[in-house]
């Protein structure tokens, strides 16, 4: 009777945890296969108890539903690889779903057991000699998964992307578990004088294959496990009290056991879910070697997301559950890059998270998921968060730093370039004046090969002259579609989009350095595209979070051959061109004077046109 109520207990426990894995498969590598694989396991303890339960009539249908036991053992293969991230070929895992399903049908056809009676167990199924089909392939089944996992504990990804070495270790310990279990239907097989007392701690397999994987990325799967611990130490000290009270008191009294019992609950209550929680949640206090440790990990991070991964890991660790925590970038650092921090990936908000972000002058978190943490581990967490926030300051400030240096290099090498410019454009004009009146006299096509090359001397020295020097911007309001249209009358080949509006007033903008700026773009699709391009523009009224206020766009677009991909990362550094007789430079000087308007130039992509050069500005 025992074992009959053991065993329903344990189907129904597996059946109610595949479910809880379904609704959180999305937090688990491989949730929707484990969840397959405990209802492989609920068939597998239904084929053993409906003739216990029904009696010997659906024996026949018993044998026909443990005949699915390679099968489930193909699942569990393929559960563990998936879980692990094993760098196994998918060839593999058909393999095994090949031979389990071969076992199935062989074990469908021969039946390779029967039933027996045992004065334990009840109706036992002993296996046939045609069992050694399926007992080798769900043993080797079996084995090939618990070798992944093994490898994997030994062995964790470099990368770490695959799980977490104490959820590989709940998951191999859980199937030594289940093993320990099955060795109670071994010692019924061996009819060995001795009850079958492992298969009583079978409920617990499930529980603890499906705990120790969840514990690691859902809180409130601790919050659970602690309540039933609480539950649980506490009824065991009710039955204890009630099996000491007869060496306590001389006489029975059901009334005085049960005061007993109740002010042993209540006196047992607090120390109880102190120790539940120390066992569930440990290192609950911080200490200052701790937050020592903390800052000096920490401060080794040289980006905002480094710092990000390496308070993860370090959090993580110190909980004992997987934890997100990001570091926003400021939002100054997100529009240098052009990234808006508003639409950066947020965190899950059913998992975990601490995210970091800029407020005014000091970095401030923000919790995602923590409803279900004790106090304690929201207390470290805090703590935490202090170490990080003063860490994500020193890196910021670090950064700001190692921009300046870069600024203050780049303005000292230009300051070097623009003199050494200088020096080369006086002392190249004199030999090229030289040397066209020396073929003043020659042939045609001479003159004309010369004055071309002499040109691109002269254009080049014109160009490195305006990049290397230092210049300032005349702002004025200017009318957008005007000027454009006065670029394009000395520009052929280049037009309007249909899309641009009758007036474009812009508050603060130098015309002439604009001028430049589209000229060379112009210039640049001319000779990509004899069909010349296309001027169109993008307005941007939301308003701005950052000083520059609304945005405008203009790209300038081609049908040309397109930007070669060994070219597009370097594209607006000097002397990287995409055409045979260009200078390098006109690119670069574009995004100089974008950059000096406040904004940014980039190649973007604009279907149907191959190549499109976007001028962003603020308006």
């Amino acid at each position: 009777m025992l074992l009959r109520v053991t065993m329903g207990l344990a189907l129904a426990e597996t059946l109610l945890l595949a479910g809880v894995l379904l609704a959180w498969a999305d937090r688990v590598a491989g949730g929707r296969l484990l969840a397959a694989f405990l209802v492989a396991i609920a068939v597998w303890i239904s084929g053993n108890e409906l003739p216990n339960w029904f009696g010997p009539g659906v024996e026949p249908f018993s044998l026909h539903v443990l005949a699915t036991a390679p099968l489930a053992a193909a699942v569990f293969f393929h559960f563990c690889v998936v879980f692990c991230r094993a760098p196994l070929r998918r060839g593999w895992i058909t393999a095994a779903y090949v031979l389990g399903g071969v076992a199935v049908l062989a074990s469908q056809v021969l039946r390779p057991a029967h039933f027996v009676d045992h004065p334990d167990v009840g109706r036992l199924a002993v296996a046939e000699p045609a069992a050694v089909i399926t007992s080798l392939s769900w043993v080797v089944l079996g084995l090939g998964g618990v070798g992944v996992l093994l490898r994997t504990l030994m062995r964790p990804p470099i990368d770490g992307r695959g799980p977490a070495r104490g959820q590989v270790a709940a998951v191999t310990a859980s199937c030594l578990w289940g093993l320990v279990c099955l060795g109670g239907y071994a010692i019924a097989l061996m009819r060995w004088p001795v009850y079958p007392f492992p298969l009583l701690a079978f409920p617990l397999y499930p529980l603890m294959l499906v705990y120790g994987i969840l514990r690691y990325g859902v809180f409130v799967a601790n919050a659970w496990a602690g309540k039933a611990l609480v539950w649980t130490l506490l009824l065991a000290s009710g039955i204890a009290i009630v099996g000491l009270m007869p060496l306590v008191l001389p006489f029975e009294s059901r009334w005085l056991s049960g005061l007993a019992v109740a002010a042993g609950c209540l006196a047992l209550n607090g120390p109880v879910r102190r120790f539940v929680q120390r066992l569930i949640y440990p290192g609950g206090e911080v200490s200052a070697q701790d937050l020592g440790r903390w800052r000096e990990t920490l401060q080794a991070a040289g980006s905002l997301d480094r710092l990000g991964a390496e308070a993860s890991a370090l959090l993580s660790r110190r909980l004992g559950t997987s934890v997100t925590v990001i570091v926003e970038e400021g939002v100054e650092q997100g529009m240098e890059e052009g990234v808006e921090t508003a639409d950066r990936a947020l965190p899950s908000t059913d998992r975990p998270a601490l995210t970091m972000h800029r407020d005014g002058v000091s970095w401030t978190p923000r919790w995602t998921a923590w409803e279900a943490a004790p106090p304690g581990q929201r207390h470290v967490a805090e703590l935490f968060a202090t170490v990080l926030a003063d860490a994500a300051l020193r890196v910021e400030q670090a950064q700001q730093a190692a921009a300046r240096e870069r600024d203050r290099q780049v303005q000292a090498r230009l300051a070097e370039l623009g003199a050494l410019a200088a020096t080369v454009a006086h002392d190249i004009r004199n030999p090229l004046n030289i040397i066209g009146m020396a073929v003043a006299m020659a042939p045609t096509e001479t003159r004309q090969e010369v004055g071309a090359q002499v040109a691109r001397i002269a254009h080049l020295t014109s160009d490195l002259l305006d990049y290397a020097k230092p210049w300032r911007l005349q702002r004025e309001r200017v009318e957008l579609r005007s000027l454009i249209e006065g670029v394009i009358r000395r520009q052929p080949g280049a037009r309007l989009s249909a899309a641009w509006p009758g007036e474009v007033w812009v508050e603060s903008l130098d015309p002439r350095r604009l001028e430049q700026a589209l000229i060379n773009l112009i210039e640049n699709a001319r000779g990509a595209s004899a069909a010349g391009c296309e001027i169109d523009i993008e307005l941007d009224d939301k308003p701005a979070t950052g000083p520059g206020g609304a945005l405008l766009r203009l790209h300038v677009c081609d049908d040309g051959a397109g930007v070669p991909q060994e070219l597009r990362e370097r594209l607006f550094e000097p002397f990287a061109s995409r055409s045979p007789g260009g200078t390098g430079l006109g690119l670069a000087i574009v995004a100089r004077i974008a950059e000096a308007h406040g904004g940014r130039a980039a190649l973007t992509s604009r279907p149907p046109w191959t190549t499109c050069f976007t001028l962003e500005l603020p308006r």
